[in-house]
């Protein structure tokens, strides 16, 4: 792989295409072709007071505004950017093309948490404080609606794949609930239903957007499964009941599987009855058959931090270490932190709280093959691993980052003798004072971002002359 250089920036994202590049430092936006990092484009922030200052100013006299950029994002068809500053309350939007073409939203005394995209990339939907609404701002029309009471900005709503209907929860007089939106009705309001939970923890949308999965908060194990008119297809608990809630749930890319991960370190896969198909159980053995990827020591010292070496590749039986883990306080560390399946579905990727170094592989067969998943591969590192992602465009393909001087890199995309085959490479980042701390893959599936606290620098796969 070919690395950038290392650049000053806050937030970053790449356009849909990975054409350009915009990253945000404090308070300008700066656009960037990708592949040569050129300066394209920079705004700066009108920085006039916005209603949330005036009325934090009164709070807190003598105080400098921060202004500094807290969200960005790219519309659809990358011709609009926004930048959103939480702590001014104010969201900018502008247009690629046109450097005199700008908009500014202004949240109010509400304040604001949060700003992104709809789907059409004409909508900006911003929410508020204290979970008092969500305001869905057209750019278009120039006009706003209202929805009152969002339960979670973070993880209370979800669009349906084809982006026609918004699905919201909410909060009304103390009773959890769901709002069903049409998009292309200026959000008219076309369902309204109670949940059968009594403090909504999260929702999961369905790929096929048929069935809509609610879970409780961290006291109660219990994951309803809804269609979108409101009737409760299913109810998930486990017996006996582990005593803690869930922790992540996600849905297989086909939507025939629901993996469902607690603070019990089980993970239960669901089918289309709302039952365990199969229940996977984290274990410190590893047994025969299970390839074992293990980071080798000191090769960062070895390879002065440069080129690529591969994990040493062994075989179980092998043992982990788990962490013990106290039970009897809130929120013990233990559990699935990470459930993700690939673009194709065949694998399921877990990562364990109680087991930090290592990340669990789990190979799961076609709708045509018998069903029989297991774990295919352990990767078992130095440091505890911080973030795993799968590539958005291939399958089988993943990277993952362990807070230090280096890229970790995960495929079964080869092909050897005897057909697909498994590698696992520790990649050194060449820059100094460099800690990837987060990754995020480009949208084409080509390069890596490796984030560290205020710099970053890409990574791209060297394309082969024919």
């Amino acid at each position: 792989m070919d690395f950038t250089e290392v650049y000053h920036s806050g937030p970053i994202s790449f356009s849909p295409g990975a054409h350009l590049i915009l990253t945000a430092v404090q308070d300008r936006l700066v656009l960037r072709r990708a592949e040569s990092f050129q300066i394209v484009q920079t705004w700066l922030l009108d920085a006039s007071i916005t209603p949330t200052q005036a009325l934090a100013s009164t709070k807190a006299k003598g105080s400098l505004p921060d202004n500094s950029i807290s969200h960005i994002g790219w519309s659809c068809d990358s011709e609009f950017v926004l930048a959103a500053s939480a702590k001014r309350g104010v969201v900018h939007v502008y247009k690629v093309q046109d450097e005199k073409w700008t908009a500014r939203i202004d949240s109010g005394a509400e304040g604001l948490v949060k700003a992104e995209w709809a789907p059409d990339g004409r909508t900006v939907l911003c929410f508020s404080q204290w979970g008092l609404r969500v305001t869905v701002w057209s750019l278009v029309t120039g006009t706003a609606i209202y929805i009152q009471f969002p339960l979670h900005p973070d993880t209370g709503y979800a669009f349906r794949a084809d982006g026609r209907y918004f699905v919201l929860a909410e909060r009304h007089k103390s009773k959890d609930t769901i709002g069903v939106y049409d998009t292309a009705d200026s959000y008219k309001l076309v369902r309204h239903f109670p949940l059968p939970t009594s403090s909504m923890a999260s929702l999961a949308l369905s790929p096929t957007g048929n069935h809509l999965a609610v879970w409780e908060g961290p006291i109660e194990y219990k994951l309803c499964i809804l269609s979108l008119v409101g009737e409760v297809l299913g109810t998930f608990c486990p017996d006996p009941d582990p005593g803690f809630g869930i922790r992540r749930v996600a849905w297989h890319p086909s939507g025939i599987f629901l993996a469902v991960g607690g603070w019990d370190d089980k993970i239960h896969v669901l089918d289309l009855t709302w039952s365990p198909a199969i229940t996977l159980e984290l274990s410190a053995r590893i047994p025969a058959g299970v390839t074992i990827w293990r980071e080798p020591a000191k090769w960062r010292e070895t390879t002065e931090g440069r080129g690529f070496l591969s994990y040493e590749r062994l075989q179980g039986p092998y043992s982990i270490v788990l962490q013990r883990v106290d039970q009897t306080k809130p929120n013990p560390k233990s559990g699935a932190i990470q459930l993700e399946w690939d673009k194709s579905g065949s694998l399921l990727l877990v990562r364990f709280e109680n087991s930090p170094n290592a990340v669990h592989i789990y190979d799961f067969p076609l709708p045509e093959q018998d069903f029989l998943p297991r774990l295919r591969a352990v990767l078992v590192h130095s440091s505890p691993v911080l973030h795993a992602r799968w590539n958005p465009v291939r399958k089988g393909s993943m990277s993952l980052c362990c807070g230090v001087q280096s890229l970790y890199m995960w495929s079964d995309e080869w092909l050897g003798d005897t057909g697909e085959e498994e590698m696992a490479e520790c990649i050194g980042v060449p820059a100094k004072n460099f800690t990837t701390r987060d990754i995020k893959w480009t949208p084409d599936g080509k390069g890596i971002v490796l984030i560290d606290k205020d710099v970053f620098c890409c990574a791209f796969e060297v394309e082969e002359d024919l």
